[in-house]
């Protein structure tokens, strides 16, 4: 992994550490720590100040392909090829529980502040202390398998199941009780936790696999394996479009503000800069 001067470009530190690919990276929210997932099945922790590998969790027994923090970053969420999904204590780098075991690789992995309304039903044991800033969340599961499974992270009880027309590769929360999902064949579902049977809408731009979705501003950005990548904003009845990349997949975006970053199987990591839209 390579962390860049956003700026100008320039190459800042050198994560070297996993075996085979890395699958998914993401920032602390104290921007000082950086989490990875591999397909060496390992899930590490690293200082971005020194480039030192602080920790690492091991356990699951296939790649890992999305990870979530939990609050500040105490605990963070692996999903894995191995279909579970894992909730891990930073501080003593344990896993504190398989919270789902599916049976099917688990592509993405979203937390989320659940609204009141929604009933995220009562753990059958007591959690472990060491468990912070789970309760009130839920859980959301982008599975091979076509189903997009929500649930309590304390709980680990069910919330919905929702069975789409393929893969889910990704998800994400727009809100308490709205939520976007990615299927292979090109859908983008936005459900309603309250009521998730009858998607709220299915957005669908090309055959192209949906490989990310993230909230943005009042909408959210998707990108696809056809190299479209698209911001839809709620309240305005256009896209708009992020060029650049032919036809290459555009595995992931990323926003700060109001710069958004793309990463591209042509090797190139891309900066957008939106004005006032």
């Amino acid at each position: 992994m390579k962390i860049w001067q956003a700026s100008n470009g320039e190459l800042r530190r050198v994560l070297e550490g996993h075996v085979f690919d890395v699958n998914c990276c993401r920032f602390f929210p104290s921007g000082l720590v950086v989490l990875s997932g591999g397909m060496d099945a390992q899930l590490k922790i690293w200082s971005a100040e020194d480039a030192s590998c602080v920790v690492t969790f091991k356990g699951h027994k296939g790649g890992i392909l999305d990870t979530a923090i939990v609050d500040r970053g105490r605990n963070v969420v692996s999903g894995s090829r191995d279909g579970t999904v894992r909730l891990w204590d930073c501080g003593r780098s344990a896993c504190l529980g398989v919270i789902a075991d599916c049976g099917s690789s688990i592509n993405g992995v979203a937390v989320g502040a659940a609204d009141n309304s929604i009933n995220l039903g009562s753990p059958e044991q007591m959690p472990s202390e060491r468990e912070v800033g789970t309760e009130s969340k839920m859980l959301l599961l982008a599975r091979e398998d076509k189903k997009l499974q929500c649930l309590g992270l304390q709980s680990r009880q069910p919330v919905f199941l929702f069975i789409g027309s393929d893969a889910f590769n990704c998800c994400t929360f727009l809100s308490g009780f709205l939520l976007l999902a990615g299927t292979q064949d090109g859908n983008i579902y936005q459900l309603d936790v309250r009521s998730p049977r009858t998607p709220v809408q299915v957005i669908h731009r090309s055959g192209a696999p949906v490989l990310s979705v993230l909230s943005f501003r009042d909408g959210f950005i998707a990108s696809q394996g056809d190299g479209s990548c698209f911001i839809v904003q709620q309240d305005l009845d256009y896209v708009i479009e992020l060029t650049g990349t032919d036809c290459d997949p555009v595995y992931k975006v990323a926003t700060w503000e109001k710069q958004i970053y793309t990463c591209c199987r042509d090797g190139l990591v891309r900066r957008y800069q939106l004005s006032d839209l």
